[in-house]
């Protein structure tokens, strides 16, 4: 099955987008795990639609049912508990005044660039927000521009989503380009899970736009596994790297899939032979419908320390939680235990 999925996987990123698999037993199958056994948690699809492309697909073990890319993206009936303390906006990002617009930080503004995400993760802290209500048309992202130029406080312009990846090249050069004549702005950061799941969504003619940028951009991936960094993810990073592109990681402890200290280790060192920094570890978003993949404070702060005796400093990510209001992410005290 795996070399029908090789044989299928196309250079252009949009049809690779296309033939995303959305159907859980049809994902089981192409790996060849029983799907009888997940037969109560594939009905979770019902309250978060699976998404995974073929290239990520192609990361995972034939066979294995508690394959770590896997469980990121398999619905499971664990979805359907309701626990107090999980809330659908975590972040309390959905009255925003502006919509697809976030500037709760002074200097940095965070703009919804687009709405769809190539890969549904399971745990993700968006998963209940109502992108219908903050798509950005054309006309909208010129107000965006008009409010960012207004603001000299402004100096840096964060792309999200959804994914700002699921743009096409020309939109990203026509919005790079307004932004360029704004002159208090001097970066544009780009938070992304696009290359990780289809690399063949750096495209020569993106990397070029970056290089010729007056802006500094800085292109924040979210990998959360070493295995997840294959040989065409590296050769897309160091593309970008030759574009001067800043390239960061962030990623979230999951219960089950990275929450030990070999598991992080691994990760940042694998991420730093592909050109990537380590940024953040993030604690889980209580997002209702993911709290089976939130392990306790105390149990990340230990893993946390490990990894500090295992590392030198600068493969360390900072392990924060965000917390809904904070004008910042919320740095975790390592003395407290």
């Amino acid at each position: 099955m795996i070399q029908t999925i090789e044989a299928n996987l196309h250079t252009n990123w949009q049809k690779e987008l296309a033939m995303a698999v959305s159907e859980p037993n049809k994902l089981l199958k192409m790996l060849k795990i029983d799907e009888k056994a997940f037969s109560e948690d594939i009905k979770a699809r019902k309250l978060f639609a699976m998404r995974v492309p073929l290239p990520f697909i192609k990361k995972m073990k034939v066979g294995d049912s508690h394959d770590p890319l896997l469980l990121q993206v398999l619905p499971l009936h664990q979805e359907f508990l309701i626990k107090k303390g999980f809330d659908h906006d975590p972040l309390l990002e959905q009255n925003n005044q502006i919509p697809g617009l976030l500037h709760k930080y002074k200097s940095r503004v965070l703009i919804i660039f687009k709405t769809g995400c190539a890969i549904n993760c399971r745990y993700c802290f968006r998963r209940h927000f109502p992108y219908q209500d903050n798509h950005l048309n054309k006309k909208a992202l010129i107000d965006s521009l008009k409010y960012i130029a207004n603001d000299k406080n402004i100096n840096e312009v964060i792309l999200s989503g959804g994914d700002p990846l699921m743009a096409k090249d020309d939109a990203i050069d026509w919005f790079m380009t307004e932004l360029e004549k704004i002159p208090h702005i001097t970066r544009i950061r780009i938070h992304s899970r696009l290359p990780v799941v289809i690399p063949n969504r750096i495209t020569d003619q993106l990397c070029s736009r970056f290089k010729s940028s007056r802006l500094k951009v800085i292109l924040v991936t979210h990998i959360n596994h070493a295995n997840e960094i294959d040989v065409a993810l590296s050769q897309k990073l160091q593309q970008l790297k030759l574009a001067d592109v800043t390239l960061l990681n962030q990623a979230v402890l999951l219960k089950n899939i990275n929450d030990t200290v070999k598991a992080q280790v691994d990760l940042s060192e694998a991420l730093f032979s592909a050109h990537v920094l380590p940024y953040y570890l993030h604690v889980l978003d209580k997002v209702q419908g993911a709290a089976h993949f939130e392990i306790a404070e105390k149990d990340a702060i230990t893993i946390q320390k490990g990894i500090l005796n295992e590392l030198p400093g600068f493969l360390v990510p900072k392990l924060v939680r965000e917390i809904g209001g904070e004008k910042s992410k919320t740095p975790i005290d390592l003395a407290l235990q």
